[in-house]
């Protein structure tokens, strides 16, 4: 599993520390960890509405599979991703939110409250929501007694979002391109994001972006 990490402005302090337990968490299980936020001597700047959208980017292209984000509150983040298409993103605040969230909803993002529970026990908080949302056995499906139940309200929610959304391609053509520009024009996007999209479309808008403006 290809996970992305995508902080925003107000993190950027903390993105070191959550990328370090995440991949140490993502390492036991063999998944990838590609760090796509806002970080310490990188040039990007997202905030939280920008963390959705690029969120909604990196899930509708398939370039990763599942993306943990976050703000101060985490609040901001969630509905800023849940406007995409294609993106079920679940606000994560302990471990048994994201036990919850893993094994009930099966969304593809979640979003953390990360100014809200920094302090001391940090570390291990961290740990054990990624714990809940990565290890082989969280990843292994609905609880059995509800999985008939789980996967047809999975489906429903999918169909709403089909019908409620415009596509991820219109939004693109359509967004702030100042904004997209902030969070796409780098060497590290540019390096993974276009070597690991399966959508052209995307791909080819993005690209469109990038040269008109350098």
């Amino acid at each position: 599993m290809k996970i992305a990490l995508i902080n925003e402005n107000s993190q950027k302090k903390k993105n070191e520390f959550i990328l370090k337990v995440l991949e140490r968490v993502a390492k036991k299980y063999d998944h990838e960890v590609l760090n796509y936020g806002v970080e310490e001597g990188k040039d990007v700047e997202i905030d939280y509405v920008g963390a959705g959208i690029l969120t909604g980017i990196l899930l509708n292209s398939g370039a990763v599979d599942f993306v943990v984000t976050g703000c101060a509150s985490g609040i901001g983040v969630v509905m800023s991703a849940n406007a995409l298409p294609g993106v079920t993103c679940g606000y994560v605040s302990d471990y048994v939110d994201a036990t919850l969230f893993q094994k009930i909803n099966g969304g593809n993002a979640v979003s953390i409250p990360f100014g809200k529970f920094f302090g001391t026990g940090s570390e291990i908080w961290l740990e054990s929501i990624f714990e809940a949302l990565f290890s082989s056995e969280s990843l292994s499906g609905y609880p059995q007694e509800r999985k008939q139940i789980q996967q047809a309200q999975k489906r429903k929610l999918e169909e709403l979002k089909l019908i409620s959304h415009i596509s991820m391609d219109s939004i693109l053509e359509e967004i702030d391109k100042d904004m997209l520009y902030q969070m796409i024009h780098n060497d590290f996007f540019e390096e993974n994001f276009f070597r690991d999209c399966l959508i052209d479309s995307i791909a080819n808008i993005l690209k469109r972006i990038i040269d008109a403006w350098e």
